[in-house]
């Protein structure tokens, strides 16, 4: 087995003091703390314009140094939101596929429907009224998929990718210098 290498990108932030980085009106501990909704949306934008294989090496620049090195409970609480995150984005996944999946029980089931239905109809389509209702059944059983395809071929593998995105960031390397904001 060959040990691939995942290209390791750099996302910088500027704040003028810790504090800055986290949600003020969350009342948890501070390595537990939400980050402040532009701080997360930040750090999430440049993450998602990178590979989904990527790591990451996340620096705060803070205008104001505090007495102590704030680095580990910054690593800490930026591991702790975006492993967080990546939680509820594999939870989006997995009840978007269960949803997928009673979708496509439900078309299949109504598409068998309109498929026996048509076919009852062509021993009677003589008429073009009843060709035209058959048609539509057809149409209409087979519209019944679009849900279900729509899911399984399209909506699951972007919330995979923010979810592998997440638990990159959720292992970033997290570095805090004095820097102006």
């Amino acid at each position: 087995m060959t040990n691939v290498q995942h290209p390791m990108h750099r996302i910088e932030l500027r704040v003028q003091e810790v504090a800055q980085l986290f949600n003020s009106m969350d009342p948890t501990p501070f390595h537990h703390k939400d980050l402040d909704r532009d701080a997360e949306e930040f750090i999430e934008s440049w993450a998602l314009e990178f590979p989904q294989d990527s790591r990451f090496h996340i620096t705060v620049h803070l205008g104001k140094m505090p007495p102590e090195d704030p680095t580990a409970l910054v690593a800490e609480a930026i591991h702790n939101y975006f492993d967080y995150k990546s939680e509820l984005a594999r939870r989006g996944v997995r009840l978007l596929l269960l949803e997928g999946r009673t979708s496509l029980m439900i078309g299949i089931g109504f598409l068998a429907l309109c498929l026996a239905g048509a076919e009852m109809m062509a021993t009677f389509a003589s008429g073009t009224f009843l060709m035209v209702l058959r048609e539509s059944l057809t149409i209409g059983g087979w519209v019944a998929m679009w849900r279900p395809m729509q899911i399984f071929l399209y909506e699951w593998w972007p919330l995979m990718r923010r979810s592998r995105i997440y638990r990159s960031l959720s292992r970033a390397q997290v570095h805090v210098s004095q820097g102006k904001p």
